[in-house]
Parts: structure tokens; sequence; C-alpha cells
């Protein structure tokens, strides 16, 4: 698999996102755990996850804790790149809610330092902006964790391009990325992307398919990646993550699945190469 730059660390081009392991509609843990296994297996070396990513409140963190078991039972645990976020929260009735305030990221990140069972977290996001906290604050938090040693990279999730701009000088020009929501449905990061692009900053598209309810039917959505991956006979979600990665040398999609066969078709996506021609038509779609 071909690889792309996190900061300072290098990963498959293609990512995995956990969500869909852990809330409505999770799968057994056994499937779950052979689908870690399996993006493995295909050369994927970021997962992302998140301590909000659970059903129940008296289950935060259960994606998390998912993610580190079955990193442990697997050859090539210790080569992925974990990406946690904090300061989304979900009470446990469906809703979700937010909360920036320096104290309870720092209580957040400690605890998924004890779910992931590690030293220092591989890249640690402030998962959204909380209106009632300035995000200065926020952000200044993920600062000092960095300077205490407890994540090794910081990032922030759904920020805009002043909120991008932020982040980076607060950091110190150490934001190592932005993930935010993109897809052939949603290209409103798009400025996003462009800055990231703009200051050498890894962008990670969540929900590249749409989300969870759209993602099979990509191609009847959006023909004209239909049209595409039928011309190189693949799947249309995996011509989605070539486009995705053609968009910019700084993007790593984060795919979320669920099954093994879904996360092996989404990982080969890093050796199919669009040509300028179908980019341009994916583009304009």
């Amino acid at each position: 698999m071909q690889t792309r730059r996190i900061g300072t660390a290098e990963v498959g081009a293609i990512g995995l996102g956990g969500m869909p392991m852990s809330i409505e509609g999770r799968p057994d843990e056994a499937r779950s755990l052979a689908t870690v296994h399996a993006a493995l297996d295909a050369g994927v070396t970021l997962i992302d996850t998140a301590d909000a990513y659970h059903l129940h409140a008296d289950e935060v963190g259960h994606n998390e804790s998912l993610i580190a078991k079955a990193l442990a039972s697997h050859s090539r645990g210790s080569e992925v790149l974990v990406a946690t976020k904090g300061g989304h929260l979900r009470p446990g009735d469906g809703s979700w809610t937010v909360d920036g305030s320096p104290g309870h990221l720092r209580r957040a990140c400690e605890a998924s330092l004890a779910r992931l069972g590690v030293e220092a977290i591989g890249l640690y996001q402030f998962h959204r902006p909380d209106p009632a906290v300035p995000y200065e604050e926020s952000v200044g938090a993920l600062r000092d964790l960095l300077d205490e040693g407890k994540i090794q990279q910081a990032g922030i999730s759904n920020a805009n391009p002043e909120q991008i701009r932020l982040a980076y000088d607060i950091l110190g020009g150490r934001l190592a990325s932005v993930q935010n929501q993109f897809s052939p449905a949603f290209r409103s990061s798009e400025p996003e992307l462009e800055l990231c692009r703009e200051l050498g900053i890894a962008f990670l598209p969540w929900s590249p398919f749409g989300g969870i309810k759209n993602a099979g039917g990509l191609g009847s959505s959006h023909s004209p990646f239909k049209s595409v991956a039928d011309a190189h006979g693949v799947s249309p979600q995996r011509a989605c993550l070539a486009w995705l990665l053609a968009k910019s040398p700084t993007v790593v999609p984060i795919p979320g699945s669920s099954r093994p066969e879904t996360v092996i078709d989404s990982a080969a996506a890093a050796e199919l190469e669009l040509t300028a021609a179908e980019v341009a038509e994916l583009d304009a779609a």
C-alpha cells in the first residue's frame, strides 16, 4: 500500500474508521476483531476511534477498548497509529453533546490512555468545537498534553479554516491533522482540504461514502462514480477513495467498516490510479 504522512508518522494511504463497530447496528465482537485484523493484513496502519463511539452511557470508550484488544491480538498491532478524539459525548440516549473545556479534555485524554493501554496517544484530536468554550482554550489543552508527552501528535476535527489557522498557531506549527466530513455528497469542506494542502497538514475525510446508511448505495446515488468504477472493474466505494487520494497528497481517507470484506476493498483503493480526466469528471459530478 502506498503511504502518506500525518505529522511525523508514515501511514498507509487508507485508514480504518472504527465507529460502525460500536454504535447503532454494531456487529458482534468476533466480527469486529476480524475486521480490524483484515485491515492490518491489507496494510492499514491508521485506525480512527473516539471515546464517544459507544451506545450506552455506561460504556464510554467502547470502541477504544475494542481497537486496543484487536491490536493486542495481532502481530502488526504495534505498527498502527491510533487516532482518538475527545470533546464529543453521547449521554446514552442517541444524542450528541460537546464539552471542549480544558478540564474535560484532560480527563478524557487520561481515560483514553488507560483504555488504549499506551503511555502516549499517537494522535489525539479535539472532536468538535464547543460554542461555550473559546476555541483557543480547547486547543491550548491539546498543546499542554503535547508538551507533557501524553500525546505524540495533535489534531482537530470538524473545524473551519479560521479554526485551523488558529490551532496551527497555538500549537506552534505542530497541528498534524484535520478530520472533517467529505464525500461525493458533502463537499463543503473543500476550503479546509485546500488549506491543509497549503500548510502540509493531513486531511482525514470522515464518512467518505456519505455515512453508514448511504455507503452501500454510493454507486446508484452518484452515477459517475459507478461509471468510473466499472471502467476499472472495481466497486464505486473503491473509486471514491481513489478520487479522494487524487485530490491532495495530504488526504488520508478513513472509511468506516464493520466487515472484513469491505475493509479489504477499501484498502485496495490505495493502488487504484485514476486518470486526470476521471478525477475531473468526479470533481464535477
